[in-house]
């Protein structure tokens, strides 16, 4: 599981082309949906495509499709079939996947606590040019 990863992503180790290796954590992640699938997935445990489709009603399913084979391509989730009539599928963290689970509760903190303090200040300015 250590060696998977996206061809792209490979590519780009093997020529040297990543800055730093901030720059390659933020490749695994980036992405408008993939933290926050990961953030259900360990939040919430499994999910079936449906399931993580409605608690992003925003997504097209296109996309949530690309997103998971990307995360699964690089080895931070798990698909999963089960051999049932008719066929159920579910997506899991891996252990890689839930080890990136403390940079993005860290994420997730500093965001909540930037936008509470940018939501005061528009108060403040608000009250100001009253």
């Amino acid at each position: 599981m250590a060696d998977t990863l996206r061809k792209e992503i490979k590519e780009k180790i093997e020529n040297g082309d990543f800055n730093c290796e901030k720059e390659f954590t933020l490749s695994m992640i980036s992405g408008k949906w993939k933290m926050v699938i990961l953030w259900y997935l360990h939040k919430d445990g499994s999910h079936r495509f449906n399931e993580l489709q409605r608690l992003l009603p925003k997504i097209t399913h296109k996309m949530l499709s690309n997103q998971l084979k990307e995360l699964l391509e690089d080895g931070l989730v798990h698909r999963e079939v089960f051999a049932e009539v008719p066929p159920r599928v579910e997506y899991t963290l891996t252990e890689l996947g839930k080890s990136l689970m403390p940079i993005i509760e860290q994420m997730y903190d500093w965001g909540k606590d930037r936008i509470k303090e940018l939501k005061k200040h528009d108060i403040t300015n608000t009250d100001l040019t009253q």
